[in-house]
Order: structure tokens, then C-alpha cells, then sequence
């Protein structure tokens, strides 16, 4: 099904119905908002998903409601996303809430934790499970609340300018790796660096960093990182799928009518299918190109998997022990996705894997 023309989508049909165009144009009043993203327009599959976003907001309003897209650096720098929705320099952003969990730690499931949910079960548990009512309270002293708008899937593991062979290469290893992921492999002696995506090649390319990751083949492309790092590892355990949301400041979004409000929610939801789409669209070719032009693809190897996945739950369990917002998260992060890992097992991945194995003999 095509979602790109919004007011047609199955995924807006009920936003459709409430606010048919010819009572907005009657009624609804002209509106403009500006969106500060944390990514550059280079990525024009995660910047592109806040441009589609404004773009169906204006088709259902007949053009009434227009929300300009700025990247990251236009307004504020791309880490700085949040911090301009809180102080209203901007009415919305769209950004990785992971970016902020020096605010506020439980942030970090707003966009995937280390080892945690695939990016099917994260909406799922958004939606169902809880996982919207914990990021917006843990942004409500930020005066402002998360709409959710696109998920990358897992993602690669990043590139490398040396072999990891042992976890002992990781010790003094300079990454640039955001949210949480950074934290737990700051316990096994890397030094990690948040860095925005348009500045990770210069720093990589400098010397400035040994490592970064960022998305996957197709993003990774568009940056060069083949060009200054040969070794291409997966999976990205520290996001099994990672969540972006628009960012709403929240006195900004009380002023909106309430069909505004109706279509911005399901203008997320739809501009997000359409994210995740495309990178499933892309991907593959990406990967293909990047192996042709010398990239060398590895998987971490087990042992290094072990000890990253053990050092991830000794740091949640420390961060749960000091915080009870962050506490209830995880607990109910954990739970949900026990219970769905136990239900995919049966058919979903059973059905996958077999496939796999007769494309392998195919090959």
C-alpha cells in the first residue's frame, strides 16, 4: 500500500474522516511551525522522513498547517534538537531521544537500549505495552512530548580501521557511538564519542576517532565512511531497532486545533512506515556496493557479543538501582519483550530461518 499520499493511506484513513478537506478549508486556521532535525539533508532517507512528515500535515490541511524542515545546523546543532523544543525556539524536532540521556537516563528506551527489541516489537510496546507514556514522562520537565515517526531497523555494527578479535581490541578504542551503547562499552575500555551525523566523517577521517557507526549501508554510504575505515562489522547489538520521534514542545501543541492534532499523530505514524520502508528498499544494493568497493563484512565475534551483553546488564541493573523512572522502564521494556521474543520464535523466525537456509543452498 502506498503511503505517500496521506489523506489515501489505510494507515490515515481515520485522520481522513475527521477532518475531510473541504472543513478544513472552512474552518481551520493557517499555521506555521518550523522543525529542527538532528540530521544533515544529505541522509535523505532520515531527514527525508521529517520532510515527508511536514509534507503530509500540509496535503491534509489543505495547505493550512505548514511546518518548515531545518537540518541539523541550520538553527541548532543536532544534539541541541530537544533543548530548542523545551526553551521554544522551535515548535517541534525530530531527533533520537537517546541523544539526551544525560538529562535523563530513561530516554534511552524512547530509542532502543543495548540488546533490547527489534524495531517491530519496539512499536508495539510504544503503542501497547506502556512505551509512549514512559518517554513522555520522562520528557515532561522538558515541557514537550514525543510523537513517534520512523525506526531504522537493526542496525550495522559501524566501521573500523583495525580487526575486533578479542575484546582486549577494544581497550583505548575511540568510537563515535551514541546513546546508551557507549556507556556500556565505555565499561570495556572504549572511549566513546557522541558526535551528530554530519560531522562523524571529519573526525573519522582525521584520525580524531578510530571507529563510528551510524545507521546502515545506505547512510553509511552517502557519508564515505568506506572510504577511511576498511572493516564493516554487524550487528549494531547497542540498537536492535531504533526509534525516532517528532519532538513536540508542549504549550506550542496545546494551541493546535484538535483535527491539527489528530493529523500530526497519524502523519507520524505514516511518514514513519514510510522510513522504515525505504531503508528496506535500499539497503540491500547499499551493502552489495560497499562489499564491491573493498569493504571487509564481519560479525563481532561471539566472545566479544558476551562480554558486551553481560556488561550491558550490569550497567542497566546499576542505572535501575539509582533511578525508579528508569526502573519501571526497563521492567516493562524487558517484559514485553520476553513475552513477544517467546511468540516470534514460533512461526516468524522459524519461517525466516528456513528460507535463509534454502537461499544459502541456492547460492
Amino acid at each position: 500500500m502506498k503511503r505517500r499520499t496521506f489523506l489515501r493511506g489505510g494507515a490515515v484513513a481515520g485522520a481522513a474522516t475527521l477532518v475531510a478537506a473541504p472543513a478544513i478549508a472552512q474552518s481551520a486556521p493557517e499555521i506555521k511551525w518550523r522543525l529542527t532535525s538532528s540530521f544533515p539533508k544529505s541522509l535523505d532517507t532520515i531527514y527525508g522522513t521529517a520532510q515527508t512528515f511536514a509534507k503530509y500535515v500540509a496535503e491534509a490541511t489543505d495547505n493550512k498547517f505548514q511546518i518548515q524542515t531545518f537540518a541539523a545546523g541550520e538553527i541548532v546543532p543536532g544534539l541541541q534538537a530537544l533543548d530548542a523544543v523545551s526553551t521554544s525556539s522551535v515548535e517541534m524536532a525530530q531527533t533520537p531521544l537517546y541523544f539526551y540521556i544525560g538529562k535523563e537516563p530513561a530516554l534511552a528506551y524512547a530509542t532502543g537500549v543495548p540488546f533490547g527489541m527489534n524495531h517491530r516489537h519496539q512499536e508495539s510496546w510504544w503503542h501497547f505495552g506502556g512505551g509512549a507514556d514512559f518517554a513522555n514522562e520522562a520528557l515532561k520537565p522538558f515541557k514537550a512530548h514525543a510523537i513517534l515517526c520512523g525506526n531504522s531497523g537493526t542496525q550495522m555494527g559501524g566501521w573500523f580501521r583495525k580487526e575486533i578479535k578479542t575484546v582486549d581490541d577494544l581497550k583505548g578504542l575511540k568510537f563515535r557511538i551514541a546513546g546508551m551503547g557507549g556507556h556500556v562499552l565505555a565499561r570495556l575500555g572504549v572511549v566513546p564519542q557522541q558526535i551528530a551525523g554530519g560531522d562523524v566523517y571529519p573526525a573519522l577521517e582525521k584520525g580524531s576517532i578510530d571507529a563510528a557507526e551510524f545507521v546502515g549501508p545506505y547512510d553509511d554510504e552517502k557519508l564515505g565512511f568506506q572510504k577511511v575505515a576498511k572493516y564493516y562489522y554487524f550487528p549494531g547489538w547497542w540498537e536492535g531497532g531504533a526509534m525516532l520521534h517528532m519532538i513536540v514542545n508542549d504549550e506550542k501543541w496545546a494551541s493546535l486545533p484538535k483535527q491539527y492534532q489528530a493529523i500530526v499523530n497519524q502523519a507520524g505514524a505514516a511518514a514513519g512506515a514510510w522510513m522504515l520502508e525505504k531503508y528496506d528498499s535500499v539497503n540491500p544494493a547499499a551493502l552489495k556496493r560497499l562489499i564491491a568497493n573493498g569493504a571487509e563484512l564481519k560479525a563481532f565475534p561471539q566472545p566479544v557479543l558476551e562480554a558486551c551483553y553481560n556488561a550491558t546488564q550490569d550497567h542497566l541493573n546499576e542505572l535501575a538501582a539509582k533511578s525508579e523512572l528508569f526502573k519501571r522502564t526497563k521492567d516493562s521494556h524487558d517484559a514485553y519483550m520476553k513475552e513477544l521474543l517467546f511468540y516470534t520464535q514460533i512461526a516468524e523466525n522459524f519461517y525466516d530461518n528456513y528460507l535463509l537456509s534454502k537461499m544459502r543452498n541456492k547460492s
